[in-house]
Formats: C-alpha cells, structure tokens, sequence
C-alpha cells in the first residue's frame, strides 16, 4: 500500500468572493514536515496556475490519491504565523461579521509581511539572433529590451517597455525554446532593517604579535584595542568614538583580524524620547476593593469580564497598572486599549514610566516599519504589555493573562473598514479562548456593557469616589436661549466669559469644547437662502478661517470663497453656525495678552502635533485650550479649573439612536478635565435644550438616572441593548440602480423571511432608505436596516449571506458596493 496523501486547505491572498473558500493542494513527500496550520506557502491558481500566496488553514490525510490536485510549491515560513488561538478565531469572525476568511487573517498580520511573488527574467542564449527569424519581432524585441536592461530584469519592469498584450504568450514562447530563463521571487513591502556592525577576529594567543606589527598603523592599533574590549560595536559608533577612518576599518578586514556582521535593528515608534518613572500609588478604599476582587480571578486563571464604572478621575488606570503588576508575576501577558493612542499620550507614559521598556505600541500612526518591527517584538515575546488602539487586540501573545480596555464606550473600537469587527467582543471571546481576565473601564459606560453588568454577563464595580480625594467639579447650565432674550447674540454667555476672565487672573487654565472644526458650518444667501454644499458629497461646505477656503469634511474637496450668490448674485452672503476656529478668534478678540491654543484636526495632522500641543498645555504654556472631541480623552492636569462646553446641542440633535448617549458621555468626559487638582472645578454648559434628560443627568453627574431614561426609550424602539442590528449600505454613481438594487435585495430578503414564516416584517426589515448623508465622493447611498424583533439573529444573518455573500454576484452588480454591518454603532 502507498502512503497516504497529506493535503493542505488553504485560503489565498486573493480579496475576492469567489476565491473566500478553503481550496485543496497535495503535499508533497518532501514538504510533509514543514506544512502545519498556520503558516504560509506558495500554490499555483486558476487557469494560468498563477503562483499566489496562501495561508494554510487546515491539513488533513487521505488514503485515495487524487491526481487533479495540485501541489504546494514552496513553504514560506520556517514556523506557523498564525497560532491555533488564532485560526479558531479567524474562523468565528468570518462567521461573526460575515467577512472573508483573508480579511479576518490580514487583521492578525502586518499589512507590509503580505508577500507579491515577482517573474525574474534572465537572458541565456546571447546568439539568439541566430535562432529567432527577423520575422517574428515581437520575441526579438523582448529580447532587445531585457538587453537593454542588463539582460535581467523583473516582468512586471519589463512589462513598462513593452506595448503590446500578448506578452505572457511571447514569455512563453522564448522559455520553451531556453532563450530565456525564468526565477520566482518573493518580496514584501517592508524589509528587516538592519545596521553594519564590526566584530573582532583575532584570539588570545595572537594578540600581542598583532598589535606589535602594527606599531606604524596607529589607527588600526586603536580601532583594534577599542574592539578588544567591547568585542562587537556598530561600524559608525565605533569609528565615531575613534575618530578614524572607514579605510582603517576596511584595512583590518582585509588582513582578516576583523569581520563586518548586519545586525537587525528595531525601528522605535518613540525614538530617543526617555519617560519619567511614575511610582506606585497606595490605592484607596475602592480602589483596593476593586482590584482584590480581579486579582482573585488573575489567581485563578478565570475568564472573567469586570465592568470598572468609576467617576472621572477616581483612578481607574492606577488600578490597572497594579492589576498587570500581578499579571506579570505570574508570567503572563497584558494588552491594553486606548481608544486613541495619539490622543492619550499620558496613559503610554505612565505604563512606560511603571514597567519600563518590555511594552510594544500598535496604533495607525507608526509608519510600516515600525508596525512591522513592533509585531515581531510581541512574536518573540520580547515584551510583556502590548498598548494600542482596536488592532492592537489581535497582538500574538502566547501566554496572555489580561486585558484591558480603557474607556470602553467610544466608538473608535469599532471598526469601519472590512471586517467591521468591534474590538470588545473580539477580546471578550479571546478572553475565553485564552484563560485571561477581561477589564472594561469608563466614567460612562456605553448602554451594552452596562446593561449586561446589571443582567450578570459582566461583574460590575463602581468607584464613586476621587482618587485624590478632589470633588466631581459644579456644572452650572445656561440656556442660551434667555441669554439671546436678554440682548446677548455672543456664542459665549455672559457667564462664561466672566469665570474664563477669573480663571486667567487666578492664573489657573481654561478648556473650551465644541465638536465641531473650522470656522462657520454653513455659507448661505440671505436673498434666496442658496447654501454653498460639495458638488460630490450631499453636505454644505465648512469656511475654513485660517486658509480663507471652504473645504468638504467628507471627501476634502476645496472651493474659493463666494462673494456672490452662485444662483441669484446677490452680495447677501453670510456665515452661520459655529467651528473650533471662530472660537478662537473671538477668545483672543475678548483676552489679547492670554495664550490660546487650538487643537483639532486642522492643528493636528503632522505626526507628534497632538502631543506637543499637550505638552505645553501641561507646562502651562497655554492658557485656554480649545478643541474638539479629542480634548474629551485621558487629559490630566491639574491647573485647569474650568471647562466651558460651547454648545452641547451637536450631537443632540443628529438624526441617530445613540445621540442622546453620545451627549452625556461627550459632556461628562470633557467636565471631567476641571478640578482634578486641589483647587474646585467649574464646569459652564451653554445648550439651548436645558431640560433634555441627557442634559440634566450629566449635570448632576447621574449616570443611573440617564440609563434609566434612556433604556426606557430605547426598549421601546427596539434598538440595542434590547436588539440587534444588521445594517446594509450601498453605493454607487447611478442613483436609480443603486435603489434599485437595494431594493431588490430587500424584496428578496422579505420573500426569504416570509417563506420561514415571519409575516410581519415592517419592523424588522427598515428600507431602502436614503442614508443621513445621501451622497459622499460622487456615490449615492442607500441603506437597509434590520432588527431581530421576534425573529433569530442568526436567521437574518443566514439570509443576508444567502444574498450577498453565497450569491452576491448575483444581487450586487459591477460598479455597486454594499457593505454589511453586524450592529453598528451608529446608523448616520
């Protein structure tokens, strides 16, 4: 009997829906120890055999040999990249977020390690004239060309020399006749850097002769003893402490008493930049609480999720920090969110300051390098704490004990590209995978979590106290609308502009917060009320003060500002509405000798902008702080003693479920900054809807009552946590076919939903409907909406993959986009 076949299935780096399934290869004899789930290999695909990169997902025997099969070609890695933990969870996100299998893989793997196989072109017969008749000039001219090239060169090169599209046949062609040679190489985008180091040669016993002929070469002598001491330096230190010359250096390797070695050197995300120790706390009465009672579960090795419902500034990080202290001890692994790595530089300094430098960061704002190195650090276990935005949960630690996820209501951990995953279920079920303690932690805990702490899914704790003893700050209401009764058009109040003018003489700082940049939101005709919007995007055009431009916050589209009506010509052109830019300029208009600083998307698109603005904020540098939601984020200092909320109506009134959440969260996070020091904080909220219960809650800093009356509204309305919801979208140039096309996925939907017995669906299947912003970049948008009201999740999300996913090709058209959202956290 022969040997059984061993076939790997495998999953191609090929971002397409016909190709999103497991395919077969035969392993070959010489290859059966080297293939092992989770690693990858070069396979020929398709017809053309087209030599791709692929991931083995699976690797099965068989005792029938199939002579169909094709064979893998070569193993890429010498270890899996993928781990076990890993491969079940690509398998569950497919399923989850009704994915590709390669987009759940290509989370887990540096975007720069995908590997593009390259055709390697070498001329072999150089008296190909001789063979080749004149007649046939498309084969000589490929060949004049690799000549001109060196007679080597990449396809894809050669392919910009040569016009014409047969030349993968011609390639052909010249390979069976051996006038050509063709080599495979694999190349990434990103390579391991590396820097030329020097090493010493000589032994003991030939030292002294050495040295003593060299009595006339006494750079070479230097070079020499430098390098007896130190035994392997880098060549630009080395010749940096000598002060010699590179050809002193090259003298030595040529009498072989020295060798040039390249040492791979990891790219730094903080460059040279050293953190201040930051010392252990003795934790309060909460605070010990809390982290006796995780600690127990860190002994235990359970799988548990805390919920840490703690007031602005009671200590939340302290508690985590001492929480991974014992992670540690035990030999295990922690990784830490933040929702946004650049905005939250105080959290990275305190975890550096406390555990020193075995801490990696993955955040959007490394360049590809650094990503690239930042991962292999982490696959070596180089380090023991990994922070970072959403991505960084899919960190390859091996050991992991804990996890973190600070600030755990903001909606940067859901994700907005394919797959659409939210990184706190995605840590909740590698928690259970993995034996490691879950931590979610907030001052405003988003509906879900919470809602599920009180049903028993999470163990909730609260810290309802200060950690330095300081109180929550005084938040004082002014209805803007009595202060416009009263003569007052200004965007500040009255008493706004009082207690900022006591702040500056008091010396202490001030934080004003609009979520909104630029300068007017709106450029409109008082004649005929014409509104100046993007030509691609369905959304007016923002005056940008600084550039004197009008620029779309969607698409970045540009325009000159009008003088007159584009429709009527009228010259009655004025600004409305209110950006982070105006404020500024009216701040320093009111306080000329203050030091004002804005910090938005605007001042902060260079790289390392956020923190230097920040820094000097922390020096008091800066007297008054304007920004938007970025300033709302793991601010600490202690000299700002008020925040002024410009308008807390923005988000209040956006056409969206979650707008009265977002509004509490948004103005209890930003009057957490006042008052964090000795001194009392004041909080002065300006909104022209005093009596809302979001706002009415936050001003009292009562969380339970907002949940109260929001869980009230939105078990009502069938929205989460009493729901979820399935959100489809689509887009294109045409908008009659992109209706159309949704539509018909919606009548198809119906008809699926109804075959299984669901007759009434007008509260289940919500659309098509235009989308909040109807056109974006020139494409029309329309969505479909679902709920599972009375009928299973998992029978919407079968339907939906019946549809466009199993036979999408058939539904969604060329030219038509349509993406799906497994509940979404916002439906804009």
């Amino acid at each position: 009997m022969g040997q059984d076949m061993q076939i790997a299935q495998v999953i191609v780096n090929n971002n397409s829906y016909q190709t999103d399934k497991l395919f077969d290869y035969e392993i070959p004899t010489d290859l059966f120890r080297k293939v092992k789930r989770g690693i990858r290999v070069m396979v020929p695909f398709g017809n053309g055999n087209k030599r791709l990169e692929a991931y083995v997902l699976n690797v099965i025997e068989s005792n029938s040999r199939n002579s169909k099969l094709k064979k893998v070609l070569a193993v890429i890695d010498e270890e899996p990249i993928l781990s076990e933990d890993q491969l079940r969870l690509v398998f569950w996100m497919r399923n989850q977020y009704l994915c590709k299998y390669i987009e759940a893989i290509h989370c887990f793997i540096p975007k720069s390690m995908v590997n593009k196989e390259r055709k390697k072109i070498t001329l072999l017969d150089h008296s190909w004239e001789e063979v080749l008749p004149s007649s046939q000039k498309k084969l000589r001219n490929i060949i004049t060309t690799l000549q001109a090239l060196g007679g080597s060169a990449y396809l894809d090169l050669l392919m910009q020399h040569i016009d014409y599209k047969e030349i993968n046949e011609s390639i052909k062609v010249l390979l069976e006749k051996n006038i050509i040679d063709i080599k495979y190489e694999l190349n990434s985008k990103i390579n391991i850097k590396t820097e030329q180091y020097v090493r010493i040669k000589i032994e003991e016993e030939q030292w002294q002769p050495i040295i003593s002929s060299l009595k006339r070469a006494k750079k070479q002598k230097i070079l020499l003893e430098m390098l007896k001491e130190v035994k392997e330096i880098s060549v630009k230190e080395l010749l940096e402490r000598s002060n010699t010359s590179r050809s002193s250096l090259n003298s030595l390797q040529e009498k072989g008493y020295i060798e040039y070695i390249d040492v791979e050197i990891s790219r730094n995300p903080f460059g040279d930049k050293k953190f201040d120790p930051f010392y252990k706390f003795e934790p309060n009465e909460e605070q010990k609480k809390a982290i006796d009672q995780i600690s127990a579960s860190i002994k235990n090795e359970s799988s548990e999720t805390y919920l840490i419902h703690g007031v602005t500034g009671s200590g939340k990080t302290e508690i985590y920090l001492q929480l991974i202290e014992k992670v540690l001890k035990k030999g295990k692994q922690a990784i830490v969110l933040v929702p946004e790595i650049s905005l939250t530089p105080q959290t990275v300094s305190r975890f550096m300051g406390r555990f020193g430098e075995r801490i990696a960061v993955l955040h959007s704002n490394l360049s590809d390098g650094e990503r690239y190195d930042e991962w292999r650090r982490i696959l070596r276990q180089e380090v023991d704490i990994v922070i970072g935005a959403r991505s960084a949960i899919f960190a390859p630690f091996k050991n992991l004990g804990m996890i973190v996820i600070d600030e755990e209501h903001e909606h940067t951990y859901k994700s907005e590209q394919t797959p659409r995953y939210n990184a706190i279920h995605i840590a909740e079920y590698r928690s259970h995978l993995e034996n490691s303690v879950l931590v979610l932690g907030s001052a405003t805990p988003s509906l879900e979590s919470y809602h599920r702490a009180i049903e028993g899914d999470f163990t909730l704790i609260t810290l309802k106290n200060r950690a330095m003893k300081s109180n929550l700050p005084t938040v004082e209401v002014i209805n803007m609308a009595e202060e416009f009764h009263h003569g007052n058009t200004s965007i500040f109040s009255t008493e706004l502009l009082k207690a900022m003018a006591d702040t500056l003489s008091n010396h202490h700082q001030t934080i004003l917060f609009l979520n909104r940049r630029g300068h007017s939101s709106v450029l409109s005709c008082k004649a005929c009320g014409y509104t100046v919007k993007c030509q691609y995007c369905d959304i007016t055009m923002t005056f940008h003060s600084a550039e004197k431009r009008l620029k779309c916050h969607y698409c970045g589209n540009v325009k000159n500002i009008v003088k007159s009506c584009p429709e009527c010509h009228s010259e009655e052109i004025k600004y409305a509405g209110i950006g982070t830019q105006q404020i500024e300029d009216l701040v320093k208009v009111n306080f000329p000798k203050a030091k004002v600083q804005r910090m938005d998307m605007d001042t902060t698109s260079r790289k390392g902008a956020h923190e230097k603005i920040l820094e000097s904020f922390k020096h008091q540098e800066i007297d008054i702080l304007i920004g938007t939601q970025m300033i709302s984020k793991g601010l600490d200092f202690p000299n700002v003693t008020l925040v002024g909320i410009i308008s807390a109506d923005t988000t209040l009134n956006l056409p969206d479920f979650r707008a009265a959440e977002k509004t509490f969260q948004l103005v209890t996070q930003v009057a957490g900054r006042a008052g964090r020091g000795l001194e009392e904080g004041k909080v002065i909220l300006q909104t022209y809807e005093p009596n809302h219960y979001s706002i009415v809650a936050s001003t009292h800093h009562d969380y339970e009552s907002f949940v109260k009356d929001e869980l009230m509204i939105r078990k009502e309305f069938h929205y989460p946590p009493f729901a979820n919801l399935l959100l489809l979208n689509f887009s294109g140039k045409n908008e009659k076919q992109v209706y159309a096309i949704a539509n018909s996925v919606a009548t198809n939907m119906k008809y699926i939903l109804y075959s299984e017995g669901f007759k009434e669906l007008d509260a289940i299947l919500l659309g098509p409907n235009p989308s909040m912003i109807s056109k974006i970049k020139e494409s029309y948008r329309y969505q479909i909406l679902l709920k599972d009201i009375g009928i299973p999740f998992s029978l919407l999300k079968k339907a939906v993959k019946y549809l466009l996913i199993d036979n999408r090709s058939k539904y969604i058209p060329q030219g038509i986009t349509c993406t799906i959202d497994i509940n979404p956290l916002s439906i804009i």
